[in-house]
């Protein structure tokens, strides 16, 4: 008897055993992966946190006026920001030019293919910028020669001599660098902070 009992207790145990493990494994952990092809749909809680404080019509943050980098990148993070620097322009067949861009998707900038395709943006032109201003800042352009109407880019590039408030505009390989030069007062605007 003994026996008879010690065996449905050993059973009984199996069952509930299964039981527990089959619903452990039909809840799961509810943790979902997102794989996304195109590097413009990919968001970090972050940036979507600051992106929709940016978007937010009920409370517009006010932008702030920096001077350095420094101040660039302390405010950047969290409030539209603007200073005032200098522009210069490049194209992709430049002297130690690869013909891509730094950032990703490392956009194969040669035969003329100076914009980027955002997915918020729309077609904006390709900048280079000091490396505290991350990769995918949708920057406003605007007091420059060459445009009465602002123009809307985003960072995709370093340069070696793009540093502090200097950006440089990339061009297409048939025009002129004279028509931009190295411009001074150039009001810059970060409407995205990074990607």
């Amino acid at each position: 008897m003994k026996k008879f009992y010690k065996v449905i207790l050993n059973r009984t145990f199996f069952v509930l055993f299964f039981l527990f493990l089959l619903l452990v494994v039909a809840n799961g952990n509810h943790k979902t992966n997102n794989f996304v092809n195109n590097i413009n749909g990919v968001r970090s809680i972050e940036a979507t946190h600051i992106v929709s404080k940016y978007d937010n019509h009920e409370k517009q943050l006010d932008v702030i006026a920096v001077n350095t980098m420094a101040e660039a990148s302390l405010y950047g993070p969290t409030n539209p920001i603007s200073f005032v620097g200098e522009m210069t322009a490049y194209q992709a067949n430049c002297v130690g030019c690869s013909g891509r861009v730094g950032c990703p998707p490392r956009q194969d900038v040669r035969n003329n293919n100076i914009y980027f395709e955002d997915t918020t943006y729309g077609t904006v032109r390709i900048l280079a910028a000091d490396m505290a201003i991350p990769c995918g800042s949708i920057v406003k352009v605007s007091n420059v020669t060459f445009s009465n109407e602002p123009i809307i880019g985003i960072v995709l590039d370093r340069g070696g001599a793009i540093k502090g408030n200097i950006m440089d505009f990339l061009i297409a390989e048939t025009d002129d660098p004279n028509v931009v030069g190295r411009q001074k007062n150039v009001q810059y605007e970060i409407l995205r902070w990074g990607w």
